[in-house]
């Protein structure tokens, strides 16, 4: 594996980017190439504080510029899809935040861009890199749970402020698109113990108050061809913060990931078998260094990884049918005002 450091552009200066990318960044030896942000002086502040080598003046001089090859893009949801094809059409490597954009159709462009631009795209599961998830995945390998029988996952947290952006339609918000993504991923990703890809059997969910068409919670039951079952949840008004996934085998053995989307919190995977009961702890290096780690030898390395555009599609699919099925609209997609539209692309893939 190379030892070249990825040279990285960070679009905003959201919350999430220290733990996100900063921290796997700087453990890595990557740079941090240039910030962009709405207000500079709050992409100055994050800079200085984070080791960003400079500051440019917006997200397209961010995307433009010839020495970032990689953006990442941790922005609200709804712009997620215009700036992740901005980036791609520009040439550049793209990180994004999940999900990749605000609807199927628009996670379809994205998907034609990075094939278009020959790049490397990745979105943001990272619990899939952690060791805590691939336990799971070895405990279905190894037979000791038996063949899959159901799964369970929960994504909730306490309800962020009224005017969090998490709560806005505009800005493709909802429980679905920044909880239960994680939910219906996990679930997805257990195919190839279960006979195949889950289908949707019905969802149900409840609109928040004061939020027209925003879901503060949603409920989906799947099948998998095997005959497996399972049920996505997300809440994002809880009572407590749980980020659970339990599978449960033809005999009644189970595991669960007490934690599965932030394990650098809590990183226990409890197994239930006819033998008794075990706690098995898989360290707390975050997902998103592994993540990171990744994303370089995907780049670096050609190593490939599933969790690429057409993955991106697939899950974005999934959530529109869930929103459908629950009697919600379909996000709305983020137009960008002319002027904040990027005016010069690179000429083909900065590797």
């Amino acid at each position: 594996m190379t030892d070249e450091p990825l040279r990285i552009g960070i679009l905003g200066a959201a919350r999430i980017t220290e733990l996100a990318l900063v921290g796997p960044a700087r453990a890595g030896g990557h740079r941090l190439v240039a910030v962009a942000a709405r207000d500079r002086d709050r992409a100055r502040a994050f800079a200085t504080r984070h080791g960003v080598e400079r500051v440019v003046d917006s997200y397209a001089e961010l995307v433009a510029d010839p020495e970032v090859e990689v953006v990442y893009n941790p922005l609200a949801n709804g712009l997620h899809g215009p700036w992740n094809l901005a980036a791609l059409q520009a040439g550049k490597h793209v990180l994004t935040e999940k999900p990749s954009a605000s609807s199927a159709q628009e996670a379809a462009e994205v998907r034609e861009a990075a094939a278009k631009a020959g790049t490397v795209f990745m979105e943001g599961f990272h619990y899939l890199f952690h060791p805590v998830t691939r336990r799971l995945h070895e405990l279905l390998d190894s037979g000791e749970l038996g063949d899959l029988r159901h799964v369970e996952t929960m994504v909730a947290i306490p309800a962020p402020a009224a005017d969090d952006v998490r709560w806005s339609l505009p800005l493709a918000g909802g429980a679905l698109m920044d909880l239960g993504c994680y939910s219906l991923h996990a679930l997805r990703m257990l195919a190839p113990w279960a006979g195949g890809a889950p289908r949707l059997v019905a969802a149900r969910g409840g609109e928040r108050n004061g939020a027209p068409g925003i879901d503060e919670w949603l409920y989906a039951d799947l099948e998998f061809p095997g005959g497996a079952t399972g049920t996505a949840r997300c809440h994002m008004a809880y009572h407590t913060g749980q980020m659970s996934c339990r599978v449960v085998g033809t005999r009644g053995e189970e595991a669960t990931a007490v934690n599965f989307v932030q394990p650098h919190l809590d990183d226990r995977v409890v197994v239930r078998t006819a033998a008794g009961e075990r706690t098995e702890e898989l360290g707390r290096r975050t997902s998103y260094t592994y993540q990171l780690d990744a994303f370089t030898a995907y780049l670096r390395d050609g190593v490939p990884s599933a969790l690429d555009a057409e993955d991106a599609l697939t899950t974005m699919r999934l959530i529109d049918e869930c929103y459908q099925a629950a009697g919600f609209a379909l996000r709305p997609r983020t137009v960008l005002p002319v002027r904040a539209r990027p005016t010069a692309v690179g000429g083909g893939p900065a590797r």
